[in-house]
């Protein structure tokens, strides 16, 4: 990989993170039930991409039944993902539950050779360690009975499934397209919660239209398609640890957004986080 195309591709994957980055601040203001919210995430993003596929003439062909059912279990993993991960929110607060969200590159460093056969890096652990101290210092009192509690054990939740799924996909993002990727797991989501509009209240979509479109296509359409084709240039370790950037970026957009002030430990905790994406991006390129 070359100098010029390595940095394209770190550009493109940090521009993913920021768009993904919206869905704390995002998560956290939308009035409806987590589920519903979710459903519509997942049917708005499968027509954008749809439509897109359609125009960039991709091919939605898919290659075997195996493949099938594997884009089947990824799109289970990524619901579960999306919903512990939206409860966190309304729990805790916009740092609480993407930071807790975010020791899933320690667990995806541990179980990537388990599903590929890319050899154990010693070194995943030692990052994912110095994220996890950066994620220690910005959590509360440890309190079984306290909403931010609940909202870091649903986050940690998150990770796993969102582990998962990202190494479920890995060895299909070289085979198909990311959108073409992404489209049919919205798809065979949006499937699967359709039940959800009948058990929860969603009458409210009328005033939360345009926030849950803005979900739809910045955080989920654009966002994670790029997240997924990165996945073609970098091992998941890697493009996982890079995208550990989005706590401090959804931090700063609640900031902004929903007045949530971050303290010094958010401060210290994201340093010690975007040290580990600073020196994954330098060791990636040595790659």
């Amino acid at each position: 990989m070359s100098d010029k195309s390595h940095i394209n591709h770190l550009l493109w994957l940090t521009v993913a993170t920021i768009f993904i980055s919206t869905s704390g601040a995002l998560g956290k203001f939308i009035d409806l039930p987590t589920p519903v919210i979710i459903w519509w995430r997942s049917a708005l993003a499968g027509i954008f991409l749809l439509l897109f596929c359609l125009f960039k003439k991709i091919s939605l062909k898919i290659n075997s039944g195996r493949d099938r059912w594997t884009f089947f279990l990824a799109s289970v993993f990524m619901g579960a993902h999306w919903i512990t991960y939206f409860y966190a929110l309304k729990l805790s607060n916009v740092a609480i539950g993407m930071l807790s969200l975010f020791t899933f590159p320690v667990i995806i460093a541990l179980l990537e050779p388990i599903f590929t056969r890319i050899k154990f890096d010693p070194m995943h652990i030692v990052l994912g360690i110095i994220v996890l101290i950066g994620i220690y210092i910005l959590a509360p009192e440890f309190d079984l009975k306290s909403g931010q509690v609940q909202g870091i054990l649903l986050g940690l939740l998150s990770a796993i499934c969102y582990a998962l799924r990202i190494l479920i996909l890995k060895t299909h993002a070289t085979n198909y397209n990311g959108t073409m990727l992404m489209f049919y797991q919205v798809g065979i989501l949006a499937f699967i919660l359709l039940p959800c509009l009948y058990f929860f209240e969603g009458s409210n979509i009328k005033t939360q239209y345009p926030y849950v479109l803005l979900l739809a296509l910045l955080t989920t359409a654009i966002g994670h398609t790029l997240f997924i084709n990165s996945l073609k240039y970098f091992k998941a370790s890697t493009a996982s640890i890079i995208g550990s950037a989005q706590p401090v970026f959804g931090i700063i957009i609640a900031y902004f957004f929903l007045n949530e002030i971050p303290t010094l430990h958010t401060f210290v905790g994201g340093s010690l986080i975007l040290a580990t994406v600073f020196i994954e991006s330098v060791r990636s390129k040595k790659n």
